[in-house]
């Protein structure tokens, strides 16, 4: 599974979507606001769930404001933290 499939999954299942799916985030929605719709305490537990899962570390607000834009955002700043 590639990093953004699991994102993806990850996504469904830690932040408790129940009328949605994996298969149904595209890979450029917008995570918060119109997008997905996530709020900041959702941020919060989106950055425990990166670091649970893929043991890479969002530091600050700017980190997180870059890598939160979309899944594809998020899975390039993992990838590139991953192989450091």
């Amino acid at each position: 599974m590639d990093i953004k499939q699991k994102l993806k999954q990850v996504i469904v299942e830690d932040l408790n979507f129940e009328d949605l799916t994996a298969e149904q985030i595209g890979d450029d929605e917008v995570l918060f606001g119109e997008g997905l719709g996530l709020d900041s305490l959702d941020a919060v537990e989106l950055v425990v769930v990166v670091k649970r899962h893929f043991g890479v570390e969002i530091k600050d607000m700017t980190e997180g404001r870059e890598a939160f834009a979309s899944i594809s955002s998020l899975a390039k700043f993992i990838e590139e933290r991953m192989g450091r």
